[in-house]
C-alpha cells in the first residue's frame, strides 16, 4: 500500500510539471560529485598524492566545506531571481571546473580549490536547486516531491563510487574526476537543461498558490520567532548523523563489536533510509511539515536510547536502521516546512540560509562527540547526549508557533 501510494504520488507529480517532476531526481543525484561519500573513495590516494596527514587532509576538506556554505549564503538567492535553466548552467559548471582543477592539482592549493568548488556547486547550489524547485512548483504534492529529490542521493552511492573505483583500477586517482568533467558538460547539463526548461517564474508559482503563506523575504524569516524554533529540528539529523557515523569505529571499537558487523549493519541503514522516503512523501503530504518535523526525530531518538542501553549487536542493526528512517523522514520534512511556513517567492534564500546553519553544525559535530568520547564516558554518554538533543528539538518545534506574519521592518 506505501509503495502504491508512493507511485500515484509520482504520478500527479507528473500531471503538474512533467518535465520538471524528474529535475530534483536529476539535480540531487548530480551533486553527489561533490558529497563526502564520493570524495571518501579517494582519501587514501590523496593524502598520499599530496602528504598529508589525517589532519590536515580533514582540516583541508572542513575549510572547504565551510566556504562553499558560505558561498550558497550569498548565491543560494539565485534561485529566486534567475531563470533556473541559467541557474544550472553555472551550477554544473562551477561543479565542473571542480573536478577538473582536482584532476589536474599539482599541489595542496589547487587542490583545496578543486575541494571548495564542489562543495559548492555539487553539495550546495546544485542540490539547492532541486529542492527548491521541488518545494517551488509541486504545491499540492510537495511533500512527495521532495522525497522524490531525495533519492537521489541513494541512487548517488549505488552508482557513483562504484564507477569511481573501476576507473581507478584502469588508471590511477585522476581518471574520475577528469571522466567527470566530460560527464557534466556533455550528459548532465543538457539533461538538466532540458528538464528545467520553460519553468514558471518564482513569482508566478507563488502567484499560483494564493491561499498559501504569506511571502517571507530572508531578512523577515530571521526576525520571526518561529524559525528558531524550528530550526534545531531541521538540523538534528545532520548534526546526529555526522556526529555518529564520523566516529563510527570508535563506537564500534567500544562496543567489542566487528567491522564486519558494521559493513553488514549499513545495508540495513540503507533500507531504512530509502523505505522511510517512500512512506514519507505521502505522510507530510496528509499530516503537513509542522507536524511531522518533531515525529522524523523519534526513530533516531530510539535508535540512540538503544544504542546506550545495550550492547549485543543485534543494537547496531536497529540503530541504524532508526537513524536511516530519520534521514528520509526529516529531509522530507525539513524540505517542505520552509516553502509551507514561509511561502517560495524567496525561498532560495532562506533555504541557503538553513543550509550554511547545517553546514557549521556539521562540521562542530565530531568535535564535540570527539570530547564526549575522550572524556571517558564512552558511548552511552554520548548516545544518550544526541537523544537529549533530539528530544529538545523535536519539543521545540511543536512548540512552534503556527501561521507567521511577515515582521515589518
Amino acid at each position: 500500500m506505501m509503495i502504491k501510494n508512493f507511485f500515484q504520488g509520482f504520478g500527479a507529480l507528473f500531471a503538474v510539471h512533467p518535465r520538471l517532476a524528474l529535475f530534483p531526481l536529476a539535480a540531487v543525484a548530480t551533486s553527489s560529485f561533490g558529497q563526502t561519500f564520493y570524495v571518501s573513495v579517494f582519501g587514501e590516494e590523496l593524502r598520499d598524492a599530496f602528504n598529508l596527514s589525517h589532519t590536515m587532509y580533514g582540516g583541508l576538506y572542513s575549510g572547504a566545506t565551510l566556504v562553499s556554505a558560505l558561498l550558497l549564503l550569498r548565491f543560494g538567492p539565485l534561485a529566486d531571481t534567475w531563470p533556473l535553466n541559467r541557474a544550472v548552467n553555472l551550477a554544473v559548471v562551477v561543479l565542473a571546473l571542480g573536478c577538473l582543477l582536482i584532476g589536474l592539482a599539482p599541489g595542496v592549493w589547487l587542490l583545496f580549490a578543486g575541494f571548495v568548488l564542489i562543495r559548492f556547486g555539487g553539495q550546495g547550489f546544485v542540490a539547492h536547486l532541486g529542492m527548491t524547485a521541488a518545494a517551488r512548483y509541486f504545491a499540492a504534492h510537495r511533500g512527495k516531491a521532495v522525497a522524490l529529490g531525495a533519492l537521489g542521493i541513494p541512487l548517488g552511492e549505488a552508482l557513483l563510487p562504484a564507477a569511481a573505483v573501476l576507473l581507478m583500477t584502469r588508471g590511477d586517482w585522476r581518471w574520475p574526476w577528469l571522466a567527470a568533467v566530460l560527464f557534466l558538460l556533455l550528459v548532465i547539463l543538457p539533461l538538466l537543461r532540458t528538464l528545467s526548461r520553460e519553468t514558471p517564474a518564482p513569482a508566478k508559482a507563488a502567484a499560483a498558490d494564493p491561499a498559501g503563506p504569506q511571502q517571507f523575504t530572508r531578512a523577515e524569516v530571521l526576525r520571526e520567532p518561529g524559525f528558531y524554533f524550528l530550526l534545531p529540528a531541521v538540523m538534528a539529523t545532520p548534526f546526529v548523523v555526522t556526529a555518529m557515523l564520523f566516529h563510527q569505529s570508535a563506537l564500534v571499537i567500544l562496543r567489542g563489536w566487528s567491522l564486519e558487523l558494521l559493513a553488514g549493519a549499513f545495508v540495513v541503514f540503507a533500507v531504512g533510509h530509502l523505505l522511510s522516503l517512500v512512506v514519507a512523501g505521502p505522510l507530510v503530504d496528509r499530516l503537513g511539515s509542522h507536524r511531522s518535523l518533531p515525529l522524523a526525530l523519534l526513530p533516531m531518538f530510539g535508535g540512540l536510547l538503544l544504542l546506550a542501553a545495550f550492547t549485543g549487536p543485534w543494537v547496531l542493526y536497529c540503530y541504524l536502521a532508526l537513524l536511516g528512517a530519520s534521514i528520509g523522514l526529516a529531509t522530507t520534512a525539513g524540505g517542505t516546512i520552509w516553502a509551507d511556513r514561509y511561502g517560495v517567492l524567496h525561498l532560495g534564500a532562506i533555504r541557503s540560509l538553513v543550509h550554511a546553519a547545517i553546514v557549521f553544525s556539521t562540521a562542530v559535530a565530531p568535535i564535540l562527540a570527539g570530547l564526549l568520547l575522550d572524556s571517558g564516558l564512552g558511548v552511552p554518554a554520548l548516545a544518550l547526549a544526541m537523544a537529549a538533543y533530539c528530544l529538545i528539538a523535536a519539543t521545540l518545534a511543536l512548540a512552534a508557533p503556527a501561521s507567521p506574519k511577515a515582521v515589518a521592518s
